[in-house]
């Protein structure tokens, strides 16, 4: 799974078709990584697919996928693939839109997003603190809280005003 800036955040693996898999992630609680509140499914804008065949070389293309994608950006998956291959990240072969681009130029907007992003944050903290404390979950809010940065700084700079221009004072 795809953010809305094109940063996979979501790493999986599907033998039931891909368009079922995305469906149960992005609309039922029966999917970990959304129950947990790892990933808010309102980032996610496309969905990028590549085929394996038999489960060891399905399992050896997720941990590959992982640890490429996972070097770049931390994702947010409940149990982390290991694989001592290492390979870079190929375009996927299929891409799926999840969203009109429209709607993603929308979400995009710092205004729009970073509030979104506070509340998704605070949801997973509390989750943390008074349903479950994993190891993964923490991950997750480590890296949350490093995109929730990047929101912040695009929303204190979105008009291209230097931070702070606005609100100096001349002093004698």
């Amino acid at each position: 799974m795809v953010d809305l800036d094109g940063v996979p955040i979501y790493i999986g693996q599907s033998i039931d078709g891909i368009r079922s898999r995305v469906r149960r992630h992005l609309t039922s609680a029966r999917s970990d990584i959304i129950a947990n509140r790892q990933i808010d499914v309102w980032e996610v804008a496309e969905v990028w697919a590549w085929p394996a065949e038999g489960t060891e070389a399905i399992n050896a293309l997720e941990a590959a996928l992982f640890a490429a994608f996972d070097a770049q950006s931390p994702l947010m998956n409940g149990s982390i693939p290991v694989s001592g291959v290492r390979v870079e990240p190929y375009a996927p072969v299929q891409t799926l839109n999840v969203m009109p681009i429209e709607e993603r130029d929308r979400r995009k907007d710092p205004a729009v997003r970073l509030p979104r992003q506070i509340e998704h944050y605070q949801r997973l903290v509390d989750y943390i603190l008074v349903v479950k404390d994993a190891p993964h979950l923490r991950r997750s809010v480590d890296a949350h809280y490093a995109r929730l940065s990047r929101y912040h700084r695009g929303f204190l700079h979105q008009d291209n005003a230097p931070l702070g221009s606005e609100d100096k004072i001349d002093t004698p």
